[in-house]
C-alpha cells in the first residue's frame, strides 16, 4: 500500500497550490490514498470551513488530520461527525471521529492524529498512552499517525514508543520539513514534520511582515496569509516497501 500524506494546508493557497499539484503527484508516485493535514486549510489560516473540505474530497482526499486549531472554525460541529475528517484522539469528549478506519484492497488502515503537549495544551489526554491504548484494541493491517506537535523531541520519543505497532508516525505542525526521514530499529516509517503547504516566503505561512513586527516590537496584528510563491511539502510512504520518500514543491 502507498499512501501520499501532504502537510498542513494553509489557507487558500494551500487549497490552489494542492489542486495544482495532486494530479502530478498522484501520475508520478501512484498512491492508493491521499491524506492531507487540514487544521490551517481555512483562509485565514485556523480550522476547516465546510465549503473546504468539499473541495479536498473533490481533489481525490482520501482523510484529512487536524491539529490545535481544529476548532478554529466552530461551523465544524456541525459536519465532523459524517466526515472523513480524524480529529485529535487526545480530546477524548469532543465531537468527531478518534480515528478513521479506510479499507483498500482487502486492508484496514487506522488513520490517528494525535496533538502534542509540550508548549501546546498540557490539559489534553497524555498522546503516549492514547495511541498505544487504540493501537493495542483495534484490529488493523496498517496504521498511520499524524502527530501534531511543536517539540522535535515528544515526536521522536512517541516515534520509538510506537515503533513496530503504528506503520508510519509523521509530525506536522512546525511548517518546516525536517530532513530526517527514516526506518525505525523496530520498522516504522518516521519523519519529524513533513512541513507545510502554501505561501513559500512567509513565515510558517503568515504574512512575514507582521511576524516580524512581533519580534521586534511586541505588536499583535491579525494574522494575514502570505501572498507570492508557494510550496508543497509532502512525503510517499510505502508501507509494504518500507520506505518513506519526502517530496518538496515549489510554484509561483
Amino acid at each position: 500500500m502507498k499512501v501520499l500524506f501532504i502537510g498542513d494546508i494553509y489557507g487558500k493557497a494551500g487549497r490552489e497550490t494542492l489542486s495544482k499539484y495532486l494530479p502530478y503527484l498522484k501520475q508520478t508516485y501512484g498512491p492508493n490514498i491521499v491524506i492531507v493535514n487540514g487544521e490551517n486549510s481555512a483562509n485565514n489560516g485556523r480550522g476547516i470551513k465546510e465549503d473546504y473540505y468539499k473541495e479536498l474530497m473533490k481533489l481525490g482526499v482520501s482523510a484529512i488530520t487536524m491539529g490545535n486549531h481544529v476548532w478554529g472554525q466552530r461551523t465544524l460541529a456541525n459536519f465532523i461527525d459524517e466526515a472523513n475528517i480524524a480529529r485529535p484522539a487526545n480530546y477524548l469528549k469532543a465531537p468527531g471521529k478518534r480515528f478513521l478506519t479506510i479499507n483498500y484492497n482487502e486492508k484496514k488502515l487506522l488513520v490517528i492524529n494525535l496533538l502534542g503537549r509540550t508548549f501546546m495544551d498540557a490539559n489534553l489526554e497524555n498522546p503516549f498512552v492514547v495511541a498505544k491504548n487504540i493501537l493495542t484494541t483495534e484490529k488493523y493491517d496498517y496504521a498511520f499517525i499524524d502527530f501534531h506537535a511543536e517539540a522535535t523531541s515528544e515526536k521522536i520519543a512517541l516515534g520509538h514508543y510506537l515503533d513496530g505497532l503504528a506503520t508510519a508516525i509523521v509530525g506536522t505542525h512546525t511548517h518546516v520539513q525536517t530532513a530526517d526521514e527514516r526506518v525505525l530499529p523496530k520498522g516504522t516509517l518516521y519523519i519529524t514534520d513533513v512541513g507545510m503547504t502554501g505561501p513559500l516566503n512567509g513565515i510558517i505561512g503568515v504574512d512575514k511582515e507582521i511576524v516580524i513586527n512581533r519580534f521586534l516590537n511586541g505588536f499583535t496584528k491579525p494574522n494575514k496569509v502570505e501572498d507570492g510563491d508557494k510550496q508543497l511539502n509532502a512525503v510517499l510512504m510505502d508501507f509494504d516497501l518500507k520506505k518513506i520518500t519526502r517530496i518538496h514543491l515549489e510554484c509561483q
